[in-house]
C-alpha cells in the first residue's frame, strides 16, 4: 500500500496586490520556484511574493478542482478565505 501525499492549494499575494492560485505537494519549495522566476509566468516580475493561504487536499484531482473553484471566485470571496 502506498502512502498518500497531501496536495495543497495555495494563494500568493503579488507585489502589485493581485492574488495567484496554484497547487503543489511542497508549497515552500514551489514558492521559492516562483520567487526565482521558475514558477508560473503570471508571477514573474510581480514580486515580492507572499504566501497568504493554503488548504490541504487528499489528492491531485481534488486539489485541481479546488484550485479551479477558487480561481472562479470574486476577489472579495478570495479575501474572505484569508
Amino acid at each position: 500500500m502506498t502512502a498518500t501525499r497531501t496536495w495543497w492549494v495555495y494563494l500568493l499575494r503579488c507585489g502589485d496586490g493581485t492574488l495567484y492560485c496554484g497547487i503543489a505537494l511542497d508549497v515552500e519549495a514551489r514558492l521559492e520556484q516562483h520567487r526565482a522566476g521558475k514558477g508560473a509566468k503570471y508571477t514573474r516580475g510581480r514580486g515580492p511574493l507572499e504566501l497568504v493561504y493554503r488548504e490541504a487536499c487528499h489528492s491531485r484531482p481534488e486539489a485541481l478542482r479546488r484550485e479551479r473553484a477558487i480561481k472562479r471566485m470574486r476577489r472579495s470571496a478570495k479575501a474572505a478565505l484569508l
